[in-house]
C-alpha cells in the first residue's frame, strides 16, 4: 500500500494543464467523495500496526500534493490565455493605419474611367521634352509670341530641352508614331516658371485629348464635352466661350453651370453661377501636317483640363497650395473617396 501511494506522488507531481476541465477532473478523482484520498484513508485501518505511521506520513504527503497542485494550476490558468499566441517577427510594434490615395491620384482615375468608357485609350511621354515637340510642332515656332503665355523652365546646359509645360507634346509624339483614327488622353505632370499662390503653382497635372479621324467636327467635341461634365459632375448644361490657343482653331474656353443654391456657390463663381474648367478646339491643320497627318483628309478636335482645378471644385479646396504639403490633416480627409 505504501508503494501505491508513492506511485500516486509521482502521478501528480508529474500532472500539468492549464486546461480548468481537465484540473477539475484531476481534483475529483484525487479529492472528491469517491476519489483516491477517500479510498486511501478507508484503507488505513487494514494497516498493520508496525506500518501505520508511514502508511500516514505518505498518505498525508499525498493529500497535500494534491491540494497543492490544484491550487497552483488553477491560478496559472486564471493568468494564461487559453489560445495560442502567434508571434510575427516582421510585425511593426507600432498599430498601422490605414491609406488612402491623394486626392489629386483619385480625380485623375475618375477622368480617365470616364473617358475610357468612350474610347479613349492612355498615352504618356516623357516630363523633360525637346523644344520641338513642346512649342514647334504645336504651331509655336521660335520667337512666336504665344510662347510668352508660358513661363518655361529651360534647362541651361541646353537651351532646346526644357520641362514640358503641357501634355499636349504627349499628343505630338502619339501622332507621329501612331496613324489615324487616333483617340487617345495624357495624363501627366507639367511645369511652369510660375509664383506659387492659392491658384497658381510651378508644378501641377494635366489630363489632355485627342480625337483624329475622318469628318471630325466641332459638334462632335460638344457632345464629347457634354458627356464629360454630365459623369463627373453631375452637370449637362455648359457653354464655349471663343479664345485662343496656337494649336487649336477655333478654340474656346468651356465653362459648367455650377449653380447659385449656396453662398459658397455665389463665392466660387463670383455671383454668375459658371465655372470655367478647360479648353478645347479643333486641331490646327499645320500640327497635323507637322506630326505627319493630311490635314485635308483628317480632322480632330483636342481639350485640356488641370486635375488640381477640378480636384478644387468637386472637393471645395479654396488653396492649391494643400495637394503638395503633405499634411496629413487634410489628406486623411479623403479616405472615404478611394
Amino acid at each position: 500500500m505504501i508503494a501505491q501511494v508513492k506511485q500516486h506522488l509521482e502521478t501528480v507531481a508529474a500532472f500539468d494543464s492549464i486546461d480548468p476541465q481537465e484540473i477539475e477532473a484531476f481534483r475529483i478523482k484525487y479529492a472528491g467523495k469517491k476519489g483516491i484520498l477517500n479510498d486511501l484513508f478507508a484503507a488505513f485501518r487494514a494497516i498493520a500496526p508496525e506500518d501505520k505511521k508511514e502508511f500516514g506520513q505518505v498518505l498525508n504527503q499525498l493529500k497535500t500534493a494534491v491540494a497543492d497542485k490544484v491550487q497552483t494550476l488553477s491560478a496559472q490558468k486564471s493568468t494564461t490565455p487559453t489560445h495560442r499566441i502567434i508571434q510575427d517577427p516582421y510585425r511593426s510594434g507600432y498599430p498601422l493605419q490605414s491609406g488612402a490615395s491623394h486626392p489629386l491620384e483619385t480625380v485623375k482615375n475618375r477622368i480617365i474611367a470616364i473617358f475610357s468608357q468612350a474610347g479613349f485609350t492612355l498615352s504618356e511621354g516623357p516630363e523633360i521634352e525637346d523644344d520641338w515637340h513642346n512649342f514647334t510642332a504645336l504651331n509655336l515656332p521660335e520667337h512666336h509670341p504665344a510662347r510668352d503665355m508660358q513661363d518655361t523652365f529651360f534647362i541651361q546646359t541646353n537651351p532646346d530641352i526644357l520641362l514640358r509645360t503641357h501634355t499636349s507634346s504627349v499628343q505630338v509624339r502619339y501622332m507621329e508614331n501612331n496613324p489615324p483614327p487616333i483617340r487617345t488622353i495624357s495624363p501627366g505632370r507639367v511645369f511652369r516658371n510660375e509664383a506659387i499662390s492659392a491658384r497658381a503653382h510651378c508644378l501641377f497635372h494635366q489630363v489632355e485629348g485627342l480625337y483624329i479621324d475622318k469628318e471630325v467636327s466641332f459638334a462632335d467635341l460638344k457632345q464629347m464635352l457634354l458627356y464629360f461634365t454630365k459623369a463627373l459632375f453631375g452637370k449637362s448644361k455648359i457653354r464655349l466661350r471663343p479664345s485662343y490657343f496656337p494649336f487649336t482653331e477655333p478654340s474656346a474656353e468651356v465653362d459648367i453651370y455650377w449653380g447659385l443654391e449656396t453662398e459658397t456657390d455665389y463665392r466660387i463663381t463670383k455671383g454668375t453661377g459658371w465655372l470655367e474648367i478647360m479648353g478645347c478646339g479643333m486641331v490646327d491643320p499645320n500640327v497635323l501636317s507637322n506630326c505627319g497627318i493630311d490635314p485635308d483628309e483628317y480632322s480632330g478636335y483636342a481639350f485640356g483640363m488641370g486635375i488640381e482645378r477640378i480636384a478644387m471644385l468637386l472637393y471645395q479646396i479654396g488653396d492649391i497650395r494643400l495637394f503638395y504639403e503633405n499634411d496629413m490633416r487634410f489628406l486623411e480627409q479623403f479616405k472615404a473617396t478611394i
